[in-house]
């Protein structure tokens, strides 16, 4: 005895056509999460990453910690800087840890 479920059930195998338009819903997924995730947050590490290395002296920053401060010396080869967040106190911070820089200050001065 066979019911009519049974008989409808019963077609043909998966062609490839099926399996394509199965597919397409994910990549569309993917194509929009790149364009509305990923690349403005690539953006946005590249905008800071700018911003980290073109810091230089007299400019006013923000640090992740919420620390405003002047910074007093910066050197090119070492991943840290020197600011003022007082008169007369001075701390090192990991340029990564710059937040944002508020004020730009004088250009370096040729020796």
């Amino acid at each position: 005895m066979i019911t009519p479920a049974f008989a409808q059930g019963a077609g043909a195998a998966a062609s490839g056509t099926d399996v394509i338009l199965q597919v397409v819903p994910f990549v569309l997924i993917f194509v929009i999460m790149y364009f509305l995730i990923l690349r403005p947050q690539q953006r946005k590490a590249k905008q800071h990453q700018d911003m980290v290395r073109n810091v230089r002296r007299g400019d006013t920053v923000v640090t992740n910690g919420g620390i405003l401060g002047r910074v007093s010396k910066v050197t090119d080869e070492a991943s840290e800087i020197e600011v003022e967040i007082a008169e007369g106190v001075r701390v090192k911070v990991v340029r990564g840890m710059i937040a944002e820089v508020r004020a730009k200050g004088e250009p370096v001065k040729a020796a």
